[in-house]
């Protein structure tokens, strides 16, 4: 015989995610937490509204975005938005001179860039601007305007 499964009221739900009681119906409005099993006073939640109560919690508590948490929910993988500079911040950065005039700045950081996926973009610069300089690059073939 199957076992079956507890039940909670929105106040019990709340108590045991410590959560406001508002904060967890607007949760539900959002679609953020799934709708509790019935309606108003008989509506019953269950351990996977607890679990989702007390991802959001986390997740919350971690300082993502209600935006980012649905689109994690919903299984998408949202670019990260890119981190504006504040004043005063450093940051290390790599000058690569591809030639004297040629100059390109990599903030590995900010392009989330490995040091092994840095030096392969190095390698690919360096190996493009040899092509382009030998004149077998896309741009010297026949048909396409000169400079």
């Amino acid at each position: 015989m199957a076992e079956p499964t507890q039940q909670f009221t929105l106040n019990e739900l709340c108590i045991l995610a410590d959560l406001p009681v508002r904060t967890l119906r607007y949760y539900v409005q959002n679609g953020l937490v799934d709708h509790p099993e019935g309606e108003t006073r008989a509506a019953r939640y269950g351990p996977r509204h607890l679990e989702q109560a007390l991802l959001l919690k986390k997740w919350t508590a971690a300082g993502l975005s209600l935006e980012r948490i649905r689109a994690l929910l919903h299984g998408q993988e949202p670019a990260v938005p890119p981190q504006s500079r504040a004043a005063g911040s450093i940051e290390v950065c790599s000058h690569l001179a591809v030639t004297d005039g040629l100059e390109v700045v990599i903030a590995p950081g900010r392009a989330g860039m490995s040091p092994e996926q840095v030096r392969e973009f190095v390698k690919g610069v360096m190996a493009l601007y040899a092509t382009v300089k030998a004149g077998t690059g896309a741009d010297s073939a026949e048909g396409q305007p000169q400079p």
